[in-house]
């Protein structure tokens, strides 16, 4: 089912980042927007992305997931954590990071937010919401009850 593991991290100057990043996994970014990148790598399977956001609310790490084929392996697993207790938010359809995707949401006991998304189509726009904090990228905030519920 997964077809690339994802990683995105913050970053403050997004040039440098695509310099070093260029030269650290040998290839181009697959798309680069004024405050967006993201490299697809076969060998490893790996979907990784820039996000220029300060470091003030979430350090360098914005959140970890799993991108996988299709809308049905997103509902999938997400059928399987809602099973275990696990999900937090469905995002059906949602426009963020510059693409329509199908997400599901969890966070670990540390809070660190984990998807699980399938790309429809890229996207022109970051996000579908204007009010969206951006500082998430495109993960929902935490929630207090579910970490109290949960752990």
């Amino acid at each position: 089912m997964i077809k690339r593991m994802h990683v995105a991290v913050n970053c403050i100057d997004l040039q440098k980042s695509l310099d070093f990043y260029k030269a650290f996994f040998g290839t181009e970014p697959t798309k680069v927007k004024d405050n967006y990148a993201k490299f697809e790598l076969d060998d490893p399977a790996l979907h990784f992305s820039l996000n220029v956001r300060p470091f003030e609310k979430k350090g360098v790490l914005n959140h970890l997931g799993f991108q996988v084929n299709n809308t049905e392996e997103v509902l999938a697993i997400g059928e399987r954590l809602r099973q275990s207790g696990l999900l937090l938010i469905d995002e059906m359809n949602t426009t963020c990071c510059y693409a329509v995707q199908d997400k599901v949401w969890v966070y670990d006991p540390d809070g660190n937010a984990w998807e699980i998304f399938y790309t429809k189509e890229d996207s022109e726009f970051e996000s579908a919401e204007e009010s969206r904090d951006i500082s998430l990228c495109c993960a929902p905030p935490p929630s207090p009850t579910f970490k109290k519920t949960l752990f």
